[in-house]
């Protein structure tokens, strides 16, 4: 960052003051909750982290200096649990990104498996070098469990990007198909049991801190 592109040093002080008034305000919504979720405490929480966050951005571009602390961001942290203490049904609700990093490779196997279907040798049937990614990936997909395929993703030409994993409560298990047209829309925070992601940016953190794992478990 250029010299005038710096925050001043009255910007810096003006965060620090900034992140004083959050921390007595956080303090005085905690000391007047009225439950465990006081949405007082929450908003209160949120502007703590806001301001701490600031601050640190300004300290280290003025000063190259970090805080001793971190508050982690609203984004970061379910809300408070509001499901049943002993979940008689649970949902399982799985989000994994892909980057089709080699279609030759994706194609290839795709046609693979179709050759070694009769039915995809039938006059006619276009190939699926000539349908492209788009059948490929409907093959591959359609062939495997996903939990197959993200153990084996690289022979599929696919590059792995974030995941997550959440676990929600449900009161009982919903009639078949009840759901199947529109899967996630009743996904409710709220009720989620525990919940696992994966990042790159979790990998990042791990190596700094000497930790490999590289995912991030919440409310266990």
């Amino acid at each position: 960052m250029s010299d005038a592109a710096q925050p001043t040093a009255a910007e810096v002080r003006a965060a620090a003051d900034a992140v004083k008034t959050a921390l007595d305000r956080h303090l005085q919504a905690v000391e007047r909750r009225t439950g465990d979720d006081d949405p007082a405490v929450y908003d209160a929480f949120n502007a703590l982290a806001a301001a701490a966050e600031v601050y640190d951005e300004l300290l280290y571009d003025r000063y190259d200096e970090v805080t001793p602390f971190e508050i982690p961001g609203a984004e970061d942290s379910l809300p408070p649990y509001e499901g049943p203490d002993e979940p008689h049904a649970v949902s399982v609700l799985i989000r994994r990104d892909y980057a089709v990093a080699e279609p030759a490779r994706l194609i290839a196997q795709a046609q693979r498996l179709t050759e070694l279907d009769p039915d995809g040798r039938d006059a006619g049937v276009p190939t699926v070098a000539d349908a492209g990614v788009h059948a490929a990936l409907g093959v591959v997909f359609g062939e495997y469990e996903a939990d197959e395929i993200a153990s084996r993703h690289k022979e599929f030409g696919l590059e792995e990007g974030d995941s997550t994993l959440w676990v929600s409560a449900v009161d009982e298990l919903p009639e078949p198909g009840e759901w199947l047209g529109a899967p996630f829309d009743e996904a409710d925070p709220a009720l989620v049991v525990c919940r696992f992601d994966a990042s790159a940016v979790f990998d990042e953190e791990d190596e700094l801190d000497g930790d490999q794992d590289g995912s991030l478990p919440q409310r266990a």
